[in-house]
């Protein structure tokens, strides 16, 4: 026992070893195409020299490596394996009636531990890091286009009982503080058949969003069957900060995994679809899976001897089986966002089929 423990470490530490060279190569070139991306866009800029494109490199990158880590599990555990068969180790380690199966539990490990990092820690920063990419562009972009006309913009939020839906003439977010001028609010209440039934009208010259609430400035309010009123100020209870309020609500792939349960009950209560979150949520609680299915493929596929020939050819299949599924995965993501198959369907199928393909495929290399 004590020598096959040893032997796990020593797989682990060269699939590890591989992983990291996976993941700086993919990384390296990830960063390049964003930096090129981002000079073609702002590199004429005066306001935005190089080492701001570099920060907005390095705030971009974190979410793009995250959605191309199944490929680094499968090129850096087909590396660190393809390594051991050429070095003959491989051969010594099935001569002393170590099962394919033993040595392949490390690599399946790491992956399953990689994905579970990746969910709790790895995709929250990666979120938060995104949402300050979108700020830092948002805040290049405003001082672009200001003095270039005004941009209308529309708004929604609400909760069980009321609807508010809000237009602005134009919005600015100096500071870090939304504000929006010549705001117009349509407030309706939500009836108990869940039909909507306008109740006022208000009009500012502007409205800040505050934590919790807007606060608007001059401002008059208008109901059904009665006359205006003016005030000085109004305060109205809201449920956007100021990320959400300028993109509605963000992304789904901007959304860490601890605020994703806080996001979907937002979002169903201020009447948008929800379905991307639930979608994102279950692919999120399926990565691990995920993970430990690239491992499982892509070590089964570096396991035929080097003897008998062929193993670049089933290493060049293995790459393609990581395509496809892949791509399936994309396709499960569309029609669950589309809610044409439930999220919960759309998350998880595409993990079992990888997990399944690699169980199979070793089953049939090392047991016939």
């Amino acid at each position: 026992m004590g020598v096959l423990g040893r032997l796990q470490i020593y797989v682990l530490s060269r699939t590890l070893a591989g992983l990291a060279g996976a993941f700086v190569v993919i990384a390296s070139v990830v960063m390049l195409i964003v930096f090129v991306e981002l000079s073609r866009a702002y590199g004429g800029r005066s306001d935005v020299g190089f080492l701001r494109l570099v920060e907005l490199m390095l705030l971009q990158s974190p979410a793009i490596m995250l959605l191309l880590l199944p490929f680094i599990l499968l090129f850096g555990t087909m590396a660190a394996f393809v390594t051991l068969n050429r070095s003959s180790e491989l051969i010594a380690m099935r001569a002393a009636g170590v099962s394919a199966w033993r040595f392949i539990l490390p690599a399946a490990g790491a992956a399953f531990v990689l994905g579970v990092v990746n969910v709790t820690v790895l995709n929250p920063l990666a979120a938060e890091l995104n949402g300050r990419y979108e700020d830092a562009k948002a805040a290049i972009d405003e001082g672009q286009s200001r003095g270039l006309g005004a941009r209308a913009v529309w708004l929604r939020q609400g909760d069980e009982h009321t609807q508010i839906v809000i237009h602005a003439q134009s919005h600015d977010m100096q500071g870090g503080v939304v504000r929006l001028q010549n705001v117009s609010l349509f407030l309706q209440n939500v009836t108990q058949g869940g039909a909507l039934q306008f109740t006022r009208r208000i009009e500012a010259a502007e409205a800040r969003l505050d934590p919790g609430f807007w606060r608007l400035s001059d401002v008059r309010e208008a109901t059904p069957g009665a006359g205006s009123v003016r005030s000085e100020t109004l305060s109205i209870p809201s449920s956007l900060d100021r990320r959400t309020a300028m993109e509605k609500f963000a992304a789904k792939d901007a959304v860490g995994f601890w605020r994703l349960p806080e996001t979907i009950a937002r979002a169903e209560a201020a009447g948008f679809s929800s379905a991307p979150y639930r979608l994102r949520y279950q692919e999120l609680l399926a990565t691990p899976l995920l993970f430990t299915g690239m491992a499982v493929l892509a070590a089964a596929f570096s396991l035929r001897l080097m003897r008998l020939g062929g193993l670049a050819g089933l290493a060049g299949a293995g790459v393609a089986l990581g395509f496809a599924i892949f791509f399936f995965d994309r396709l499960c993501g569309a029609l669950g966002a589309a809610e044409v198959i439930p999220p919960v369907i759309a998350g998880w199928t595409p993990p079992l089929v990888a997990l399944l393909a690699g169980f199979t495929l070793l089953c049939y290399t090392e047991d016939g």
